[in-house]
This record gives C-alpha cells, structure tokens and sequence, in this order.
C-alpha cells in the first residue's frame, strides 16, 4: 500500500505536469496506481494511519467488523489472554490473521497500571547490597574485566565499594561482612536480589524456600536479617539494581585510570568524597550527616570478617586427603571414608570428620597440605621396609619438580641404596617443612651433590638464613 508521503510525491508530480508514465518510473510504483492516486483527494495529511481512515483508502479490515464484539469481551473479562479471544473469533466467524487481530486486542485492551512503591527508611532499617561488573579500559589502551561489590545504608545513602575477583556465594557474604565492619554495625534487614549465591528456591509468591547454604549460614553468622528482592519484579529490585548503575556511571564510566592502582585510589578518593562531601540527590545533605543518626541505630556485628566461617560438606577418601576447592588438606589415616565438614577462613582451612580434626593454611587451587603428624601416622599404617621405603618416597615427590629431579638422581645412581638417603630426607621434611626442604633441595642439586646428607647440610643455612644468592632456585 502506497504512504501519505509517496501519494502526495504523485499528485505533485502531476501538478508539475510530467505524465503517468514518467511519473510510475521516477517513483517506482505501477502505471495503474498513478491513474488511481491523481485521482483522489490532495493529500493534506501525511500520518498515514490517520489519513487511511478518513480518506477510506486501502482494503477493508477483516477484524474490524469484530471490533465491538472484542470490546464487550474485554470489558467483562479484561484479563482474557489473547489466544482464547482469537479463539472464540474464529467461533464467530473471523479468518484473518492473527497479527491483525493481536494488534486490536492490544488497543483494545485496557492499559495496567503499574505501580511503583517509593518509600523511605527510618535509621538503621535497610541497607543494600549488589555486584556489578565493568570492562575498563586504561590509559595504556589495556582492558580489565572489573568486577566490584556495593554497599548501601538506606537511610544515610552511606556507600561502600569494594573490587572483588568474582561473584561466588563466599566473595558475596565475606565482602558484605567487611562493608558492615566499615560501616560500624549491621541494619535491622539487609536486602540483596536473588542470584544462585543468595537463594535457591522460592514459591510463587517470592517466599524463599531454599537459601544458599553458604549465604544462610553467614547471614546468621553475622547476626543480620534478610529481605530477598522478589523475581521479575522491577518496581521492588529496582533499588537494588540502581545502586550498581549509579556506581557505574558516576565513577567507572567517567574517569579515567593509569592502572588497577590507580583505579583503586581515585576509588577510594570518590567514595570520601560521596559520603563526606557531595550532598545525596535524594536527601539533601552529605551521607556523613545523616550517618551520625544511623549508626546509633545499628546493631553490634557479631563476628569479625576475618573470624567468619564458610562451611562445606566434605569427605576423606582413601588417601585420607580432603578436596576442596581445588586444593587437597590431609587427614589421620582412620579418617579415611569419612565424612565431614570443613570450616573455610581467609587464611585456614578447619576440617571435622567424626572425632578427627585438622588446620590447615587455606591454599590455592592446586595446592596440597600435608601435616606432618598425617605424614607420621600413614607410616606407621604400612607395614614392610620397602612399603615404608616407598611411602616416605612418595611424600618427597609431592614436594615438585626438584624434588622428583633429586629422586631420580638417587635411585639411578644407587638403585639399591637409595632407601636411606630418603629416610634421611623425610625425617627433615618432618622436621623442618616442605619451604626449608624444598630450598635446600634447589641448593644441593645445584652443586650436583645428590644425597640426604648434602640436603642436610645446607639445611643449616636455611635455618639461621645464611643462604647464598647463587643457590636460590630461578
């Protein structure tokens, strides 16, 4: 169907007097519909819906004779989806298509209102927490995936902004106890949105029926109540959801940065000057103002970031090792099959399986720990000289590289007399540690002396740090 605008290109083409012809190939449309459009009315309106109606150009609509019947239904059942009407159309005799006939319905159809509830805290009530994630790009022309964690108190507008290296459940629940550590206290209820890290299931209604367990347990923890932003719901989340936008727009995408150092101070330098300085849009005042008031109002958080505890299930295999995270924690032998729970710090790892307990330094995937008294007690579980032999053996692989290079070295060139350097080497790895023993390893094999014994010398320097810059290993 020709537009208002390509109607009134024809009349005035006309009027200029170029033929029908001329007109139907400089425009691009048929000789028949130049004859047809010279013919109406001047075109005196180009909003084409409009001037089709009042001018009565085009077919008719096949829904349109159905339009009242529509409007009735609707009136009495406005939330009748538009399936069933299109449905009870064709009942009534309607064979158009569908796009038309959904298009009138949405006319038709009376608009919802949707409602947004904008109310204020009193002191101390709410405070809201989210992760946002940013690419930016330095001075340099380098980009960094930046991912961040944001507090907010409600009622003050007080912000807290930390740079995280992921969105995990124990990032989440460590960073929010640390920002109510900052902010001197916990709020009555502290309000997230719902990702996998905070709840797991909910009904119909937004009740949750299933938190994380490790958000629940830490919530619980640091004594804090939780309010869960319902799904699908942008009228309640939207709070949420604006903190990490304004983050993102007053800071991140208008400065700029040398480095992540830099990124990091001019942080630290913007949330002073939110809190103490720039008066909040929403209040009027400087959050410091208004956090005089709040902070009286929290309550004392009950356990302190670097005491938190994140718990895991665990289970001792048959090598009485723990994974976890990647990294493996060694247990007493009799431990073996068990299962337990493993209580994660920022800096050990404690785990319990039945009446066994064991600390260990918390380490990075692919990491290994092993205690010296589970080393001891695995060998006195293996009976025989050569089971022994191989045991201690083992344990010395596992220290790396030279470790194993020191190993090869000793059983070719003592295929049968190997036994006792390793006996050697294992009573000063229960000695002195795995560092020590490691480094004084790198210092043996590089004046090529391949024994316990050589070991055992220059464990000496390492103990009272004499150690020779040419024998740190590269």
């Amino acid at each position: 169907m020709l537009s208002m605008m390509k109607r009134h290109d024809i009349q005035t083409l006309k009027k200029a007097g170029h033929t029908h012809g001329d007109i139907a190939e400089h425009l691009g449309v048929s000789k028949r519909s130049v004859d047809r459009v010279v013919q109406e009315p001047p075109v005196d309106n180009i909003d084409c819906p409009a001037a089709r109606t009042r001018r009565r150009i085009g077919r008719p609509s096949k829904v349109a004779a159905f339009q009242e019947q529509v409007r009735k239904t609707l009136e009495g059942e406005p939330g009748l989806p538009s399936l069933e009407l299109l449905r009870r159309a064709r009942m009534w005799g309607y064979d158009g298509g569908k796009s038309a006939f959904y298009t009138m319905v949405r006319e038709l159809r009376p608009p919802k209102a949707h409602v947004v509830m904008r109310f204020e805290a009193v002191p101390g009530e709410f405070s809201q927490h989210d992760f946002g994630e940013v690419r930016v790009r330095y001075l340099d022309g380098s980009t960094e995936r930046v991912v961040f964690f944001a507090t907010r108190m409600k009622f003050s507008r007080w912000v807290v902004v930390s740079l995280v290296p992921n969105q995990t459940a124990e990032t989440l629940v460590r960073t929010t106890c640390e920002h109510f550590e900052a902010i001197g206290g916990v709020p009555l209820l502290a309000v997230f949105d719902r990702p996998k890290t905070v709840a797991l299931e909910w009904r119909k209604d937004g009740t949750v029926t299933r938190f994380n367990p490790i958000f629940a347990g830490a919530m619980f923890e640091m004594g804090v109540g939780v309010e869960v932003c319902w799904p699908y719901a942008p009228q309640q989340k939207g709070a949420v959801e604006k903190l990490v936008g304004w983050v993102k727009g007053s800071f991140f995408k208008v400065r700029r940065f040398q480095d992540r150092d830099d990124l990091e101070a001019q942080l630290q330098a913007w949330l002073r000057e939110m809190n103490e300085e720039r008066p909040s849009r929403a209040t009027g005042v400087a959050p410091a103002t208004r956090m005089l008031t709040e902070r009286a109002r929290l309550r004392p958080l009950k356990v302190r970031p670097d005491q938190l505890a994140v718990r895991r299930p665990v289970h001792v295999g048959p090598t009485a090792m723990v994974s976890l995270e990647g990294a493996q924690y060694s247990m007493p032998p009799d431990a073996a099959g068990w299962s337990g729970t493993a209580w994660l710090y920022p800096d050990r790892v404690e785990v319990v399986a039945g009446q066994h307990r064991a600390v260990h330094p918390r380490l990075p995937s692919g990491g290994k720990s092993t205690l010296p008294e589970h080393r001891a007690a695995r060998l006195a579980h293996v009976s025989g000289r050569r089971g022994k032999s191989y045991l201690m053996r083992q344990d010395i692989m596992e220290l790396g590289d030279i470790a194993l290079t020191l190993l090869d070295e000793l059983v070719h060139r003592r295929p049968t007399a190997w036994h006792a350097d390793v006996v050697v080497l294992h009573g000063l790895l229960q000695l002195h540690g795995e560092g020590p023993l490691r480094l004084a390893m790198h210092m043996a094999v590089a004046e090529r002396r391949f024994s316990g014994e050589a070991v055992a010398s220059h464990l000496v320097h390492v103990a009272v740090g004499g150690v020779p810059q040419e024998a740190l290993p590269c």
